[in-house]
């Protein structure tokens, strides 16, 4: 590590030019990397919502579909807004009464359940198919045309639309999230650094490997608005310390080497290395066991993150240490003095009272566990979106004035007989919550021959081997209620249709519920016992990866409980989000803290002093870090209007401040408490003499 340090040390320049000259293909990537704005499209594959949706585009040319609701106008106005809306490019089909029937069929010769469900005192709804999926690029500028060519009396709902107006306002928002992160994290470190420059180079080396891994994203194809959005304040958030720690080597390496800034920058390299990399493991396994989630929005945050680390170390042991050999008169121009104090008295209250912290972390245990386990959750993404949206306003109307609040797909053959069809429907009418059933054969009634039903009507409806029903419910998506209803609409279709399948957002969301909840345990389980073994590993100990996982877990249980005791919901990701990432990131500082306290206990101390001087050394590092990480994310959480970012940055930013404090009062407590147990489970721990006594007196 040393000559490779002396490398980079030498070569300086050419190191922070190769840098420079990556971030045109990195940006050229991150431009071209697509962004997936819908959710659901990360279920698996083989689920029955997944395949009715692929049946419904390869069978009947239609992926997404809105309804569309229209407020005034007259049949003619309607109708010739009905054939400006088929003419949009990637639109297949346009349903409503007047495509129906080409204004020639009075209204009241129509089936009056058919005509309820497209009309509403002088509002009429259409429902418009697209020909591909429901956040495919052709489908979310389907919908941008027909807002643009449709009037201020068009409202355009469903998942798409809702699509759109994410995409928008995540690509407004995202840039400042980043910069925000970047003032408030680079103010933090002008206050807990001794340089009001280096922190202007921490954030340069970052942007660096922020760049580096947004661009090679460009070979996943592509990844989520979740992950775009997050990726940016979480690797700047997490990969902070490693700045830090090489600065502080730096500094130290300067006594040793005061002629020389070359030499000292190269040894500090070397010792950056070996212990930046063995750091970033835990925070790598956290990212990596969020891959193993069969919602495969997991993998790709996961994949993004864990390689948005690896970036992290390579640009702080090789970007940064170029900037700060080059411009380290200017670094030292600004040089201030430690604004922070010594923390000395507070490390020894700590380390004396050390019962009374971890009795109060028992008492805090007791409400966390509840509060962990009884916290709302939410399922509807778009629920926290702003009302202003064309979106909001629209489904705010569909179910204002239809009392619709989600809309199902049922797909059974299409050689289903029609008095089994409408007996079905019949059926499906009676099921509390539903609005309106109609298929193929709803609109073959007496008084309508099937003759007169257009053949563009009659393909959407069926195909060669299946027909579609809509359905209406009253209810909303990922509602109790509306679950409820689908287990009773399947019951009903199986009955008569084996293979029949519910598909739409309120069924995906009903399997994204179950999939979660299961992905949550496994995902956690997968954490803890990487970073279990980690630290045991690193360590050689059986009861250190116990204490440090522990004292991490009792403060992702105080910040989820917390959502409990203040009334808040959050979402179904938020569990999985903060479980894997606040433990992987911020069980560094238990790790920074445990080496010391190691260290200083096999030079010979008793364990009062070696707790005491591993909390007083420790202290400041985990406060500069824990601040830094909280400043990344507080301000996104403030600004965004996105209700899914702004609620995972505040948890986070709230998380990395519960760890702080846990960290910082508990983990001692617990040196203190458990000292004669780690000692006798852990290598390393004691000095030799003392190992022969051990030994001895156990023989």
């Amino acid at each position: 590590m040393l000559k490779f340090g002396e490398w980079i040390a030498k070569h300086r320049a050419l190191i922070l030019i190769f840098g420079v000259v990556l971030l045109i293909p990195s940006a050229m990537g991150f431009l071209k990397t697509r962004v997936n704005y819908d959710i659901l499209s990360y279920l698996p594959k083989d689920i029955n919502t997944m395949v009715g949706q692929d049946i419904l585009k390869d069978e009947f040319g239609n992926g997404g579909f809105s309804l569309v609701m229209l407020e005034g106008m007259s049949d003619k106005d309607v109708a010739e807004t009905a054939d400006k809306i088929a003419d949009v490019e990637h639109v297949s089909n346009v349903v409503c009464y007047q495509s129906m029937t080409g204004c020639t069929i009075p209204k009241e010769v129509l089936p009056s359940d058919i005509y309820d469900f497209f009309n509403k005192g002088d509002n009429t709804m259409m429902a418009v198919f697209f020909d591909d999926t429901t956040s495919a690029d052709g489908t979310l500028d389907a919908v941008e045309t027909i807002r643009d060519i449709t009037s201020d009396q068009c409202f355009v709902s469903g998942m798409s639309a809702i699509t759109l107006d994410m995409k928008k306002l995540t690509q407004s928002e995202t840039l400042i999230y980043a910069v925000i992160a970047t003032v408030l994290t680079s103010i933090v470190l002008m206050v807990t650094m001794d340089s009001f420059l280096i922190p202007l180079f921490f954030m340069l080396s970052i942007g660096f490997a922020v760049v580096w891994n947004l661009g090679t994203n460009y070979f996943l194809g592509e990844i989520s608005f979740i992950t775009q959005a997050l990726a940016m304040v979480l690797q700047l958030g997490v990969t902070m310390d490693y700045s830090i720690f090489l600065w502080h080597s730096y500094k130290e390496q300067q006594n040793y080497y005061p002629d020389s800034r070359q030499d000292a920058m190269a040894h500090a390299i070397a010792a950056t290395i070996t212990s930046v990399v063995g750091s970033s493991f835990t925070t790598v396994a956290g990212f990596l066991a969020m891959c193993f989630m069969t919602f495969t929005l997991g993998l790709d945050l996961g994949i993004v993150m864990a390689k948005g680390v690896v970036c992290g170390v390579i640009a702080c042991v090789t970007v940064l240490p170029a900037m700060i050999l080059i411009f380290d008169k200017a670094i030292s121009k600004t040089s201030h003095k430690d604004f922070l104090p010594s923390f000395r008295r507070t490390s020894g209250f700590i380390v004396k009272n050390a019962w009374i912290f971890l009795t109060a972390a028992i008492v805090v245990l007791i409400p966390a566990l509840y509060g962990n386990s009884h916290y709302g959750v939410y399922y509807k993404l778009d629920s926290t979106l702003p009302e202003h949206l064309d979106s909001v306003i629209a489904n705010t109307k569909l179910a204002e004035e239809y009392n619709m609040n989600s809309t199902h797909i049922l797909m059974v053959k299409s050689d289903m007989s029609a008095k089994d069809a409408n007996k079905m429907l019949t059926e499906i009418k009676s099921v509390d919550g539903v609005q309106f059933a109609m298929g193929f054969n709803s609109l073959v009634g007496s008084a309508v021959p099937e003759e007169v039903i257009p053949d563009d009507v009659r393909d959407v409806l069926k195909s060669g081997d299946w027909q579609i029903m809509l359905i209406g419910s009253e209810y909303e998506v990922a509602s109790d209620e509306v679950n409820a209803q689908l287990s009773k609409l399947n019951d009903i279709a199986v009955k008569y249709d084996p293979d029949g399948m519910l598909i739409g957002e309120a069924p995906a969301t009903k399997d994204l519920i179950t999939i979660t909840d299961k992905d949550f345990k496994v995902v956690n389980l997968l954490s803890i016992g990487a970073i279990f073994l980690i630290i045991a590993f690193t360590f050689r100990s059986v009861t250190l990866p116990v204490i440090l996982v522990a004292v991490i877990e009792l403060a992702i249980m105080i910040n989820l409980g917390t959502a409990y005791f203040t009334g808040s919901r959050l979402s179904f990701i938020a569990p999985i989000v903060i479980g894997t990432i606040q433990l992987g990131a911020t069980v560094d500082y238990a790790i920074l803290m445990t080496t010391r306290y190691r260290t200083e206990r096999r030079s010979g101390k008793d364990k009062k002093e070696s707790v005491g001087i591993a909390l007083s050394t420790s202290i400041k590092s985990v406060i500069t870090s824990a601040l830094g990480f909280f400043a990344a994310t507080v301000g996104v959480a403030v600004y965004s209007d996105i209700g899914l970012i702004s609620e995972l940055c505040m948890l986070l930013a709230r998380g990395a401040l519960i760890s702080m404090v846990v960290v910082i009062t508990v983990l001692p407590s617990m040196f203190m408490v458990f000292d004669k147990v780690i000692c006798k489970t852990s290598s390393g721990f004691l000095p030799k003499e003392e190992k022969y006594e051990y030994r001895f007196k156990n023989a």
